[in-house]
């Protein structure tokens, strides 16, 4: 950050007072600016044994296979994100089971939260970031062509955990 987005002066780093990191800060009215991770949201829809996917038509990483999943907003909940990414980005209508798996991404600056989801029918009406939607069995995945390490992890534990017949809840860090 160069300027100040509370006055528009220049920002110089610094070590705030009781910080211990560099920050952002003013260099007139001494305003901190702090950058925290962005919160990514998204769902496992499952129909049956088949799982979801999306073909992304945006950057980064367009043409290859997602989770829908996007960026958390403002005023809504983990789950009503997660939920609104997947109608946005597939129209298929589902319902959260439980939370699945967070993943702490350092290098991006972002958590990413998975929620098992059921789908309530199988139809699908994919919206305009994504190429295509798509039921797979799961020896159909197409795992050279997915978008991002996030999305593979969800999907190996997933079918760990399905094969097991007992879902958990799955915390690790992914780095690059």
């Amino acid at each position: 950050m160069k300027f100040c987005s509370a006055c528009g002066s220049p920002t110089r780093q610094a070590i705030p007072a009781d910080d211990n990191r560099h920050r952002d800060v003013c260099t007139v009215c001494e305003q901190i600016h702090y950058v925290n991770p962005k919160i990514v949201v998204g769902t496992i829809p499952s129909w049956g044994r088949q799982l979801l996917l999306c073909r992304r038509a945006i950057e980064p990483r367009s043409g290859f296979w997602t989770l829908p999943a996007g960026f958390m907003e403002l005023g809504e909940s983990a789950q009503e994100g997660g939920l609104r990414e997947t109608v946005e980005e597939s129209g298929a209508q589902a319902n959260i089971e439980s939370l699945f798996a967070v993943f702490d991404i350092p290098h991006a600056e972002q958590v990413h939260l998975f929620y098992r989801a059921t789908m309530a029918h199988p139809g699908l009406d994919p919206g305009p970031e994504s190429l295509e939607a798509r039921l797979f069995d799961p020896a159909d995945i197409p795992w050279t062509e997915l978008a991002f390490q996030s999305v593979r992890r969800a999907l190996t534990l997933y079918l760990e955990d399905a094969d097991l017949g007992v879902f958990r809840i799955h915390v690790e860090t992914i780095r690059r």
